[in-house]
């Protein structure tokens, strides 16, 4: 199994590396740099999330909380995905690892009007609960990995 989740790993890092032209130093981030406006990478990305049969399960803006008090910065958007049979698989493999769902994907406002989406991958995201939850949660993670990167190229992609 070790040897399934090395090959997954290689493929995810190979794939990604087709989507940002430089990846900043954050561990276990994913960055895609785009040429799309704020507005039109948020909506192509809830797009990809239903195409690839995610949920979106929260959501959270400060430059749409600071608009409301007349304020004005940069676009940001924070969303949540995840799916109940993803859930369920987790809390089985490692209660403790539900603290981490929904993983997120943050959309961040250029200044020069173009967009970059973000995301922690989710083998990084549970790597702390892999103890715990075992090969269950790293198989788990390693199926996440795909999806979200193929959430992410869909966004990027689309239009």
């Amino acid at each position: 199994m070790r040897l399934a989740l090395v090959f997954v790993v290689s493929l995810f890092l190979s794939l990604s590396s087709s989507l940002a032209d430089s990846v900043p130093d954050r561990k276990g981030w994913q960055v895609a740099p785009t040429d799309k406006t704020y507005q039109a990478l948020v909506d192509d990305l809830k797009t990809s999330i239903k195409a690839h049969e995610m949920l979106l399960v929260t959501q959270a803006s400060a430059s749409a909380g600071a608009k409301g008090r007349g304020l004005t910065i940069p676009g940001n958007r924070v969303i949540g995905v995840y799916r109940n049979d993803y859930a369920v698989r987790m809390l089985e493999a490692s209660v403790a690892a539900g603290i981490e769902a929904p993983i997120r994907f943050y959309v961040t406002e250029n200044s020069d009007g173009t967009a970059t989406l973000s995301w922690k991958t989710p083998s990084f995201v549970f790597a702390p609960y892999f103890d715990d939850g075992g090969e269950a949660l790293e198989t788990l993670a390693a199926e996440l990995d795909l999806v979200f990167l193929s959430i992410a190229e869909g966004a990027v992609a689309a239009r």
